[in-house]
């Protein structure tokens, strides 16, 4: 039986005529007029490396949050964030937490570290084996780095983590990757590494180029404690009064509320001990070309909070694995290079800004949502800004 194939050009399969030719076939094979998602202003030829079968768009609404203000050391003043989504209340809240940060002064946020993986499994004959390997990589680090070095001008490999376990050693080949999110440079740069390896290696291994210990996409403990993309920081003290006037909720019960939800969080064994960082972060990434996958990743969050003597609030997350570029990938395509710009973040040197500008937003979210719910605000803000209405 012959299945029915998706029509494609070998020469011009982003060209006018492959285009048609496949709308069509939406509308010959299914109940769909496609009327909508064929519409659209980008060139389709600046698509080759984003997508396949090219056929049309996915519209997604994007409202404007902010200002929020930013006292970072790469990200320093207002900016007005465009957040892409579908969900009636987000803008709203999200502007609502940069209104009360801003007139306590400010977030202040820091990048903590940056690193990129691949992570290889190297298999041996007995544990024996791997230890000697374990102590040879050390040994011949400066060599494999250069391997690894001749496949990428911005990416450099800058250490070799080493899990042992029965007779297989795993690794976490950790690079800087410039502006670049880094998946497939690190691939690339670490077959080179590990074909470097195999060759010069004097006794026999056998490896997988990854053994699912970089977590690709995936959540986990390890790329939370050792860092998977940047590690950020967004930070504020809120005076009591303020929280008061502008939340209408005192920070004791903010405070309070805050520990039993952490509570929560340690039962339910996540990722997450805040309040929803990937309703803010999907936001961003739909809006500015990031691979949405990371999301996985990247909404993993620590967040702290202290009441202080005077009453005032204390609040900080900590994102560990946030995976964002500022070039390559989606982020040069026409509307992703526009919210880029919206936040004067596109092309090189910008990724560090992006990263504190994403969490300063996602730490005014989770003061406006973790306030709505203290203050029993929460649903009403859903039922007048998050139903649609005839």
């Amino acid at each position: 039986m012959n299945s029915i194939r998706i029509p494609r050009e070998r020469d011009n399969d982003y060209g006018r005529a492959a285009i048609k030719a496949r709308q069509e076939f939406i509308r010959d094979q299914t109940d769909s007029p496609a009327e909508h998602v064929t519409h659209y202003s980008l060139d389709p030829c600046t698509l080759p490396g984003n997508v396949e079968n090219f056929f049309g768009v996915a519209q997604v609404p994007i409202g404007l949050a902010g200002p929020v203000l930013v006292n970072g050391e790469h990200a320093q003043g207002e900016f007005f964030v465009p957040l892409a989504t579908t969900e009636g209340t987000l803008v709203a809240s999200y502007s609502r937490g940069m209104k009360l940060c801003r007139e306590a002064g400010g977030i202040t946020t820091t990048v903590l570290d940056d690193k990129m993986q691949r992570a290889p499994v190297f298999s041996f004959n007995n544990a024996r084996e791997a230890k000697a390997f374990s102590e040879w990589l050390d040994a011949n680090f400066e060599p494999i780095a250069a391997a690894a070095q001749t496949t990428t001008s911005s990416g450099k490999l800058i250490g070799i983590q080493k899990f042992p376990v029965s007779k297989l050693l795993y690794t976490r080949f950790n690079y800087t990757t410039g502006d670049a999110a880094g998946q497939n440079m690190t691939g690339k740069a670490t077959f080179a590494a590990c074909a470097w390896i195999k060759q010069n290696y004097p006794g026999e291994l056998h490896f997988l180029l990854e053994g699912q210990f970089a977590t690709d996409k995936k959540t986990s403990v390890v790329n939370m404690l050792h860092t998977r993309g940047k590690r950020v920081v967004a930070e504020i003290t809120l005076p009591a009064t303020l929280v008061e006037e502008q939340m209408h909720v005192s920070t004791d019960k903010l405070y309070a509320a805050r520990m039993r939800g952490q509570l929560g969080s340690i039962m339910s064994v996540t990722n997450n001990n805040g309040n929803h960082s990937a309703n803010g972060l999907t936001a961003m990434f739909i809006a500015t070309g990031q691979d949405v996958a990371n999301i996985a990743e990247s909404s993993a969050l620590y967040g702290f909070s202290e009441l202080l003597p005077n009453g005032d609030f204390y609040a900080s997350i900590t994102i560990p694995a946030l995976i964002i570029a500022t070039y390559g990938g989606g982020t040069g395509l026409a509307t992703q290079r526009e919210c880029l710009d919206i936040l004067g973040c596109y092309g090189a040197g910008k990724v560090y800004k992006l990263a504190e500008i994403m969490a300063a937003t996602v730490l005014a979210g989770e003061l406006s949502l973790g306030s709505a719910v203290v203050a029993e605000e929460w649903v009403q803000a859903h039922d007048d800004l998050g139903r649609n209405r005839p």
